[in-house]
């Protein structure tokens, strides 16, 4: 009994095909859209690269940035603003456990991940909160009071 269909003259012809248009057409790879990886496709932890899906989002008193880190434990997440650049990046490490076998199936991400977020001027950068918890990562933003004329010196 068979797990899954395969032809193997027709999934390197698709990988062929997808790989000449992720070359040319980055934003369309699903893995770096959305983070997911089809079934009977690998991931390899040899520089391959993901981008965690987003949600950002905004209240009268601060921008929200939800990341979907799955799997990432929270060692492996890094974030730091800079700026008024958000930078969230780490990796993650495929399991030794996978090597010793035969893969039928991966669909989970490995490798260096990174998503940068432009943030707008009128930010408390030096406020921001970052909780990390089941795999999503919640970034606060607060705002600054823009209406609050800044005094500058003349010299």
């Amino acid at each position: 009994m068979a797990l899954f269909y395969h032809d193997p003259d027709l999934r390197q012809f698709e990988n062929q095909i997808s790989n000449v248009f992720a070359n040319f057409f980055p934003d369309l790879n699903t893995t770096k859209r959305g983070g997911s990886v089809r079934s009977g496709t690998r991931s390899s932890n040899n520089g391959t690269s993901w981008t965690p899906a987003l949600d950002v989002y905004e209240t009268d008193k601060e921008f929200v940035v939800n990341a979907e880190l799955a799997g990432v434990p929270k060692e492996n997440v890094n974030v730091d603003v800079r700026d008024n650049i958000l930078h969230i990046s780490g990796e993650t490490k495929q399991d030794q456990k996978y090597k010793e076998g035969n893969t039928h199936i991966q669909e989970r991400r490995y490798g260096s991940y990174s998503r940068t977020i432009s943030l707008p001027s009128n930010i408390k950068s030096d406020e921001i909160v970052a909780k990390f918890d089941h795999g999503l990562l919640e970034v606060k933003v607060p705002k600054s009071d823009s209406d609050t004329p800044k005094k500058i010196t003349v010299q």
